[in-house]
């Protein structure tokens, strides 16, 4: 237990400056009545009557409830363990030309980018969104954040352009990993460069995930198996989400006519080396169970802080309240 204002301690000294006061005045009531009965009585000889010891509890009563009321009032704080959604998601959104393509309704990418829309207004201010958009290359279109305007309005800026490169998508997500997890760190710096650091088990960092949205075509490079080793060297998941049905169907690009399908294998294979998982979606209303899914990923257990004055309030009134019908019922007086 922690306190989150220790000089709050202090005025537990008012409870025996207190006790001293109430026991000074208590002896002088007592003179004071003693000399009236005393005359009146003859009873000097008399041995003292002993006072019955419950007549003691409820002043003890009444001491307790002040002292864990002074001691609340220092806000003492204890960690709690509790399951929360916490971590960096980055959305990798494939734009290449082929998520135009119209088997999904009324595209593949209006289909991703609603679902992804819906994911991130269900996250909580404990996650931060990034929005990364590749094609024959990346880029970190929103940098991670738990301003959800601003991831919203990123995905809704993406369109299609030109050619799909995975490699690129994922490289450019695991940078978008380091600028949220280092925030001081910077892109521009005159320091060596620190050395990569030594790989770790696929599926470790389990402080961010990706989640690559694509058809899965990759026909440029950067290689696509040095990038998801490098994901899983991070021990980074990359989380896939095939957009696309595997029949496909045709393009108009640049006026050529081309096919385009669902490459589920290339994902799987991308899923499989990150310890991640692959999800096909066949249609644009099953996404939605999809990014459900993703929402597991980020459940962790984490210790905060966690004042409970209000407790040791409800505690010290309680017991002042018992000490006060305590006293009315077996002493016939408040203490």
């Amino acid at each position: 237990m922690t306190l989150g204002w220790p000089l709050g301690l202090a005025l537990m000294l008012l409870l025996p400056i207190g006790i001293a006061l109430d026991r000074l005045i208590a002896r002088r009531r007592r003179r004071v009545l003693a000399s009236f009965v005393a005359p009146l009585a003859g009873a000097a000889a008399e041995a003292p009557r002993r006072r019955p010891a419950r007549r003691l509890v409820p002043p003890a009563i009444v001491v307790a409830g002040f002292g864990i009321l002074l001691f609340g009032l220092a806000r003492p704080e204890v960690s709690l363990s509790a399951p929360r959604l916490e971590g960096t998601v980055i959305l990798a959104f494939d734009v290449s030309a082929s998520m135009g393509a119209t088997d999904y309704a009324p595209t593949r990418m209006a289909a991703a980018k609603a679902a992804a829309k819906a994911f991130v207004e269900r996250q909580p201010d404990t996650v931060q969104v990034g929005v990364v958009a590749f094609s024959d290359s990346g880029i970190t279109v929103q940098p991670a954040t738990s301003d959800q305007a601003l991831v919203l309005a990123a995905i809704d800026r993406l369109t299609p352009q030109r050619g799909t490169s995975l490699g690129s998508g994922i490289l450019a997500a695991l940078r978008a990993v380091d600028a949220a997890e280092h925030p001081n760190q910077g892109y521009y710096t005159n320091r060596t460069p620190d050395p990569s650091p030594a790989p770790v088990p696929a599926g470790s960092h389990t402080s961010a995930i990706v989640v690559l949205l694509s058809d899965g075509e990759n026909n440029t490079g950067p290689d696509l198996g040095a990038a998801t080793r490098a994901a899983a060297d991070r021990g980074i998941r990359v989380e896939t989400v095939g957009i696309g049905t595997p029949g496909g169907t045709t393009i108009r690009v640049e006026g050529f006519t081309l096919q385009t399908a669902l490459d589920a294998a290339t994902l799987q294979r991308i899923a499989d080396a990150t310890k991640a998982t692959y999800v096909g979606a066949p249609d644009a209303a099953s996404l939605d169970a999809v990014y459900a899914n993703l929402d597991a990923s980020l459940l962790v257990t984490a210790a905060r802080p966690t004042e409970v004055t209000a407790l040791f309030a409800v505690a010290g009134l309680a017991l002042l309240l018992l000490g006060v019908l305590t006293s009315l019922a077996w002493l016939g007086r408040a203490p």
